[in-house]
């Protein structure tokens, strides 16, 4: 692996063990160069109970892996959540800094009912 995705594994690592004591649900967020994928992951880890990205149906074609399309995915995966009966999640950046695509989704998640 390269340094920079070392790097922000480690970040990650750090992140998710201070989530695990939490004990909550946490909303897992991936960002790549042309897509940006959100999951919301059990408080075990074992298990994925809503998903969302910029590739599902409902959303492909009309946006891409920009923030506008982060935006979108956001709303998508509150909503999602909510049909779940999940209201209260942690914020896992997967590593990532908290701006642009991920501050976006970030923010419209919150907009959309999710607690975090």
């Amino acid at each position: 692996m390269s340094k920079k995705k070392d790097a922000r594994l480690r970040r990650a690592r750090k992140s998710r063990s201070h989530i695990r004591e939490l004990g909550v649900p946490r909303l897992c967020v991936f960002r790549s160069p042309r897509h940006i994928y959100a999951q919301i992951i059990s408080a075990e880890g074992d298990r994925v109970q809503a998903s969302a990205s910029s590739l599902d149906k409902d959303l492909r074609g009309k946006i891409g892996g920009n923030v506008d399309g982060a935006t979108e995915v956001g709303k998508s995966i509150a909503a999602k959540a909510q049909e779940a009966g999940i209201t209260e999640v942690a914020f896992d950046r997967s590593g990532f800094k908290y701006h642009g695509r991920i501050k976006a989704l970030a923010e419209a998640a919150r907009e959309a009912g999710l607690q975090f």
